[in-house]
C-alpha cells in the first residue's frame, strides 16, 4: 500500500493502518489491532479493491465470516491472481490478516474499486445477487454510505439502469 498508493497521494502517514503480515503473536495482534482502531475513533475511509470471487480485503467466500480483524487462508483464485506481485507463484503467501467484515461495515465510509474485464463478473453479481457470505462484498449493500468506482471493461456486464457509465 506504501508503494503502490500512499506515497502517490497527500496523506500522513500516521493516518494509514495496513495490518502487518508477520506479527510474532498473531492472536494478540489481531485484538490489538481492532482495539487500535476503536481507539482512535473508527475508521472514516474504508478502500477496497474486490477479488473476481467477491472477496473484500481478504474476506474469502465462506460459510460464515468473522467480524473482526483475523488470519484467513486465502482461497486459489486468490493466491493466482495475486501471482502477478510476485517473482514465482511459490512465493505468494496464502495467508492474510484481515480486517473483518464486521469491521469494514461500520467503516463511516467505503470506496470500492474496480478495473478490468476480469472484475466484470462479480460487479454484476455484487449488484445483482443476494446478500450472501458466498460474495462477501454483497454486504456492502448493508452500509449506508458506499461508492463503487469502475471502468467501463468493470462495468460491461451490469445492466446500464444501474450505473452512470461516465
Amino acid at each position: 500500500m506504501e508503494e503502490n498508493l500512499f506515497r502517490h497521494i497527500n496523506i500522513r502517514k500516521e493516518n494509514t493502518h495496513v495490518p502487518s503480515g508477520t506479527p510474532d503473536d498473531l492472536e494478540a495482534y489481531c485484538k490489538e489491532y481492532e482495539q487500535r482502531i476503536q481507539e482512535s475513533g473508527g475508521i472514516d475511509l474504508q478502500l477496497l479493491g474486490i477479488g473476481a470471487n467477491g472477496h473484500i480485503g481478504f474476506n474469502e467466500p465462506a460459510e460464515e465470516l468473522k467480524a473482526r480483524t483475523h488470519l484467513v487462508r486465502l482461497a486459489e483464485e486468490t493466491i493466482e491472481a495475486n501471482a502477478r506481485f510476485f517473482t514465482s507463484r511459490d512465493e505468494v503467501p496464502e495467508h492474510a490478516i484481515t480486517t473483518g467484515m464486521g469491521t469494514i461495515l461500520s467503516s463511516r465510509k467505503i470506496l470500492l474499486l474496480a478495473q478490468g474485464e476480469s472484475k466484470a463478473a462479480i460487479i454484476r453479481q455484487l449488484f445483482e445477487s443476494d446478500i450472501t457470505t458466498n460474495i462477501p462484498a454483497s454486504f456492502l449493500r448493508l452500509h449506508q454510505d458506499v461508492t463503487v468506482l469502475v471502468d467501463k471493461a468493470a462495468a460491461s456486464l451490469v445492466p446500464k439502469h444501474i450505473l452512470e457509465l461516465k
